[in-house]
């Protein structure tokens, strides 16, 4: 969720001043995610007085559940943040994950929040290119693979999934929470339109793509789908996007009232005016500021997304690498 764009991520391996500046411009929104959204960056469903915590959990858990997760399995976790569901999961399942990331920073935070959690037996991490997981990890390397919120970012669903069939064993699993428009998204109706360029604006996205277009990359690559659904359409008196409204009386647990403070008019303003100066102070590093003010075209359109139910975050499927015949 609320991740540096592909291509822009790519840009700050470099060595020149403008590209070092974008690192620490990727640096500082890892800790505003972590500041607003604790160490798992994704959505999830919530249930009447669900703490924000165990609704993160629990969307995990049923992931690795659906997923059919056991016990010794080799996992991997396509773009894993700092590292917050593999640790999840992999107590969850008992199985071993190894986390993909290509930013330095949320890498080193991983490795020691993991290390600090006693999970380092379990869980690690390596930096990498999810558009290249066939060279860094070879063919047949993995039981199981998934993504949470992150494949998005790629420049097409067909050229990163495909890397996910690669690294998979035959008869290997795929489980992935996908950001998608959905089949009710027209992008010839102009408020339409407008409202994933924003999303793509707001959240550093190449390109917001239809729901079909993910589902036929699944199957184009030569995966079987078992299971799809959209959670977002579950009938829940809690919608997905409440902790972004700002409307602290929906808060559900007491802990949970400083996440959604955050968002509200005068948590905005707090942020604005304190990011802008401690980032002066050299106490965050040099573009936090801005990509907070970025964030704040993410969090309205993505609430406006959620209502309209135009846009999902947790397009859930589950796909099969066919088993090799003889």
């Amino acid at each position: 969720m609320l991740q540096p764009s592909y291509s822009d991520i790519q840009t700050t391996h470099g060595i020149d001043t403008e590209q070092r500046s974008r690192v620490g411009y990727y640096d500082g929104a890892t800790g505003l995610y972590e500041f607003g959204w604790a160490r798992s960056f994704h959505f999830c469903r919530f249930y009447k007085g669900e703490a924000f915590q165990a609704g993160l959990a629990r969307h995990e858990h049923y992931l690795a559940a659906k997923m059919g997760l056991r016990p010794g399995m080799r996992i991997l976790d396509v773009g894993c943040g700092v590292g917050g569901p593999a640790r999840e999961i992999a107590r969850f399942a008992d199985v071993t994950i190894i986390g993909l990331n290509n930013n330095d920073f949320q890498i080193g935070a991983a490795r020691k929040y993991t290390k600090h959690a006693g999970l380092d037996n379990l869980v690690s991490f390596v930096k990498g290119d999810f558009m290249k997981l066939s060279e860094q990890f070879g063919e047949n390397s993995f039981d199981a693979v998934y993504a949470i919120e992150a494949t998005v970012h790629a420049p097409t669903f067909e050229g990163v999934y495909g890397e996910i069939m690669k690294v998979l064993k035959p008869g290997g699993v795929f489980g992935v929470y996908e950001w998608v428009m959905t089949d009710a998204w027209n992008p010839s109706i102009t408020s339409h339109k407008e409202l994933a360029n924003r999303i793509e604006i707001g959240n550093g996205i190449p390109e917001m793509r239809p729901l079909d277009q993910a589902r036929l990359a699944m199957r184009n690559v030569g995966f079987t789908i078992e299971h799809e659904e959209d959670l977002a359409e579950r009938p829940d008196d809690i919608p997905w996007y409440y902790p972004l409204e700002g409307d602290v009386t929906k808060a559900q647990t007491a802990w949970d009232y400083l996440t959604v403070w955050r968002c509200s008019w005068s948590g905005k303003i707090v942020t604005h005016y304190g990011l802008w100066f401690i980032e002066q102070l050299g106490v965050v590093p040099k573009g936090t500021w801005e990509v907070g003010e970025t964030l704040k075209i993410a969090l309205d359109a993505l609430v406006e997304g959620g209502r309209s139910k135009l846009f999902t975050p947790m397009f859930l499927a589950i796909c099969r690498k066919p088993t090799i015949k003889n």
